[in-house]
């Protein structure tokens, strides 16, 4: 299926959909600082998601289409990702509850805009709790914000850190960094072992 180009107010983002038949939910995610929806984190969850009949879209922000590979502010990727998920909700992915996520960056801003989106989970694939070698710079707040039930798959040596649990927030620690790309079928059946109890 071709991607759906979604305008923004920061310019155009792009929404690769892989939709399944009778969809239980939505899960939308959203990608890392420097790469893209190809990650194969990312592309473990959008797999088991929709052996869970769970509809996916993969949102590239509006810099990476316009070929940029530097993030812009935060503000600005919260802007735009608010603006494709509304539009998603309000067409493809109509009347189906929202799972928000994605990986590292793309984990922040589901954080910061899960009420604004109206999300009832929030996914987060190495969650950068803090710059490398600066816990001072915590991240956090972010994370604790998120009042919904939350998932955190983390790698063990992540250089990013480890989150804490938390009331509504599972963090599940897989073998690799913050690439999670070590053991892929630990993150995916980690992801599906949740769906399961968020889509019941």
């Amino acid at each position: 299926m071709k991607p759906l180009e979604i305008d923004t107010p920061h310019g155009p983002a792009r929404a690769h959909l892989h939709l399944v038949e009778e969809p239980k939910a939505a899960l939308v995610l959203g990608h890392g600082a420097g790469g893209g929806v190809e990650s194969r984190d990312l592309v473990a969850a959008k797999e088991v998601a929709q052996a869970e009949n769970v509809s996916v879209a993969l949102v590239e922000q509006p810099y990476r289409v316009a070929g940029r590979r530097a993030p812009a502010p935060p503000a600005r990727l919260d802007a735009a990702w608010t603006a494709v998920v509304g539009q998603l909700r309000a067409a493809e992915l109509a009347n189906l509850p929202l799972i928000a996520g994605g990986r590292s960056l793309g984990a922040r801003v589901a954080c910061r805009t899960a009420e604004a989106t109206g999300a009832v989970a929030v996914l987060c694939l190495a969650f950068p709790v803090h710059p490398p070698g600066r816990p001072e710079k915590s991240r956090l707040e972010e994370l604790d914000a998120v009042t919904l039930p939350t998932l955190v798959v983390q790698g063990v040596s992540d250089p990013f850190g480890m989150p804490p649990p938390g009331p509504q927030r599972e963090v599940v620690q897989v073998k690799g960094d913050h690439g999670l790309k070590a053991d892929l079928d630990a993150v995916g059946a980690a992801v599906q072992v949740w769906l399961r109890r968020i889509v019941a």
